[in-house]
């Protein structure tokens, strides 16, 4: 349902997303393979450095923060491929570092108007079942995503969707592989069973999760996403702050990203929210720390709870010494949200 596939292979490990994208190079890659990606965010970062240190050959796309994957580059560097020794592409569907959301579907384009075999990976951990996913019609081969971020959930779980291009790599894939060895799986799975410990409560967890995800309609959700996003994006608006991201195409409708006013450290504002008004709001990672302040508005959210946030916020804001008009973020948020919203299905 969240990976918009019929075709594709779930698989789930007690874990982390980073043990997702390790479970999707080693059971796919063999050391020394080339694989290409790109890098625009600290998760992106975090990716290709575990990439180089499993020993693959890795070519990356340095994109501004800021900015997503760049199809036309791709396209550039895959016809350049003539002897087909890329094995991979791997992408970054939302990147939570800078609020960028890349376009798969045009990744996906951007491959087959090269004519390469390469295999798709993408982590989708702060995206699939909060943003538009579609594995099959946008052929991704390995989709990755975690049990922390859409699905409501404490951290723990990793969830694969693989296709059988993907599956049928493993044969040649001469990554060393154990715990995170979809074979184990495979051979478990079909009749009801793991191949070690599961965390039970969080699958419990999953499950109400889904059965919430199945009873609004993913297209339901992935609108009321986009609607909180676009709520908060008005707020930062009327409060005088650019976003990171400044090209609409590739805003992110999972988180929003916004640059601290000039000369306020963003790290202060985090601060204030937490030790004045109780709210948790994310600190800029690596080099736009300081810079930056990351407001979430996905998973179980809605209109109420995102006004609460921005009211939070707003708050921290003046307390730095912010320039803002108290009430014009929030303001701002609340008539979009009022002049947009609709009756809920079931009420």
């Amino acid at each position: 349902m969240i990976f918009g596939t019929k075709k594709g292979t779930p698989i789930i490990f007690p874990g982390t997303g980073t043990g997702g994208w390790e479970s999707a190079l080693t059971n796919t890659l063999s050391p020394g393979d080339k694989v290409l990606t790109f890098r625009y965010g600290q998760f992106s970062h975090l990716w290709v450095d575990m990439m180089q240190r499993m020993g693959l050959d890795v070519e990356v796309i340095e994109c501004e923060w800021g900015e997503g994957a760049d199809e036309e580059r791709l396209a550039a560097a895959l016809k350049k491929d003539t002897h087909k020794k890329i094995k991979a592409v791997c992408v970054v569907h939302n990147e939570t570092t800078t609020g960028v959301t890349s376009d798969i579907a045009g990744v996906r384009a951007a491959m087959e108007g090269a004519s390469h075999p390469a295999l798709l990976l993408v982590d989708g951990v702060s995206s699939i079942g909060a943003l538009d996913f579609q594995f099959d019609k946008w052929g991704v081969d390995v989709a990755v995503t975690g049990s922390q971020k859409a699905l409501s959930l404490p951290t723990g779980l990793t969830v694969l969707a693989v296709s059988d291009k993907a599956l049928a790599s493993r044969a040649a894939a001469g990554s060393k592989r154990c715990y995170y060895d979809w074979a184990d799986q495979l051979a478990t799975n079909p009749a009801g069973s793991v191949p070690y410990t599961p965390s039970i409560p969080l699958l419990y967890g999953m499950q109400a999760s889904l059965d919430l995800l199945k009873a609004e309609g993913m297209a339901n959700v992935v609108a009321r996403h986009a609607r909180l996003a676009e709520g908060t994006r008005r707020a930062a608006a009327a409060w005088g702050l650019d976003l990171l991201c400044k090209h609409p195409r590739w805003r992110s409708d999972s988180l929003t990203v916004i640059n601290a006013p000039a000369g306020i450290d963003s790290n202060l504002i985090v601060q204030e929210a937490y030790r004045r008004y109780n709210l948790s709001i994310g600190v800029g990672l690596s080099k736009v720390n300081g810079k930056v302040f990351r407001i979430g508005h996905l998973g179980n959210c809605d209109e109420v709870m995102q006004a609460s946030a921005l009211a939070g916020t707003e708050m921290a804001l003046l307390s730095v010494g912010a320039k803002i008009t108290p009430g014009a973020g929030v303001g701002a948020a609340i008539k979009y949200w009022a002049e947009t919203s609709k009756v809920i299905p079931t009420r």
